[in-house]
């Protein structure tokens, strides 16, 4: 299969990114190293090419009723330049993606821009046109995803970084807000959100000035793999590793996010969750630190202190801001709780490790 690539990709590779294939797509996954990128975001600031992430227009006069039934939140709640975290159930509850829905400025020709993962832009138009046609809804649904790049600037000095490059202010849109700004002469979606852990923007860029927006920001450019490190010291979940609707199902209440389900409104998949959150979850998403030396990876066995396998890790890593290792996975709730000693079992080795609070960086276990 051929592998798409982001608009960048000959500029990224100019500056000597090295690239891996995620979701589908051909994207860097360093710059310079992780750990000088991950630092750079923990410190000052880094920008991250992350066009692989799908963009998906809902318009129409039905536009509101067709986002309700598909996502887990209210978008009801969601004023003009608003968004939220959100998941998409199928009717068991199972979550097939996790995605960010923004309500756009009153003047704009679509009503709600989401952001599904890497390689899901496809299936969640189609699930939407599908179930948009089934209930008779006046909706448009147009896939953008090629249409536009898009460009997380995270870190402390993020917020000045981004004002700095715009003549519109940019500093008074609150977390989880956004509106237009123009860079470079281009009109982007300029939104505080991100998947770090830091303050900054997440902005989206018409492909037609996809270099001279990125050449706005004077900062560390950052690839996949801090991306994954920062996203982990923080205990976000990762799409397809950390659930997968066909490899490791989980409904919303295991994968901790419960938060995002609104049981008062009609969405597909509602009942079962329910059900779900009436009966409660045999398993739970939790951080795990490490005691031993070693370094937990997706896959790997959690044991109790008496070698019985009770979990697995779904992603781990040597966090680079604590010098720890660090993993996120799914135990019992009988073992879920910050504190309790479990193994790990790295390389055929059993490790000693402790469930911890996420984000990991205010644990205090």
């Amino acid at each position: 299969m051929t592998l798409r690539k982001p608009p960048l990709r000959d500029v990224h590779a100019a500056e000597g990114a090295t690239f891996t294939e995620f979701g589908g797509w051909d994207m860097p996954v360093e710059f310079d190293s992780i750990k000088v990128e991950h630092r750079a975001v923990r410190e000052e600031a880094g920008i991250f090419d992350v066009s692989h992430m799908g963009q998906i227009e809902v318009s129409g006069p039905d536009a509101d009723e067709l986002m309700q039934r598909l996502t887990t939140n209210d978008v009801s709640e969601l004023g003009h330049g608003d968004s939220h975290y959100s998941m998409i159930p199928d009717e068991e509850g199972t979550v097939l993606d996790d995605t960010v829905v923004y309500r756009l400025p009153a003047d704009h020709d679509a009503e709600f821009l989401f952001v599904p993962n890497a390689g899901h832009d496809e299936q969640m138009h189609q699930r939407w046109t599908d179930h948009r046609d089934e209930w008779d809804l006046d909706a448009t649904v147009h896939n953008a995803t090629d249409e536009y790049c898009m460009y997380a600037i995270q870190g402390p000095d993020a917020p000045d970084l981004v004002n700095s490059a715009t003549d519109d202010s940019v500093l008074d849109i609150s977390k989880f807000e956004g509106e237009y700004a123009e860079f470079a002469g281009a009109d982007c979606w300029t939104a505080r959100t991100g998947y770090t852990g830091e303050d900054g923007f997440e902005i989206i860029v018409p492909t037609d000035d996809a270099e001279a927006v990125w050449d706005c920001f004077d900062c560390q450019p950052c690839g996949l793999g801090a991306r994954d490190t920062l996203r982990m010291e923080q205990g976000f979940l990762l799409s397809g590793q950390d659930f997968d609707a066909e490899d490791n199902p989980r409904n919303p209440y295991e994968a901790g996010v419960g938060w995002t389900v609104k049981l008062d409104t009609e969405f597909v998949g509602r009942d079962a969750l329910e059900q779900a959150k009436e009966e409660g979850v045999e398993e739970e998403f939790v951080g795990i630190k490490l005691v031993d030396r070693g370094v937990p990876r997706h896959g790997y066995d959690v044991t109790d202190t008496d070698d019985h396998v009770i979990g697995e890790v779904t992603s781990g890593t040597m966090s680079p801001t604590l010098g720890e290792p660090i993993a996120l996975g799914y135990v019992p709730t009988d073992s879920s709780d910050p504190g309790t000693v479990v193994r790990v079992v790295v390389r055929g080795q059993s490790k000693k490790a402790k469930i911890a609070s996420t984000p990991f960086l205010n644990d205090d276990q």
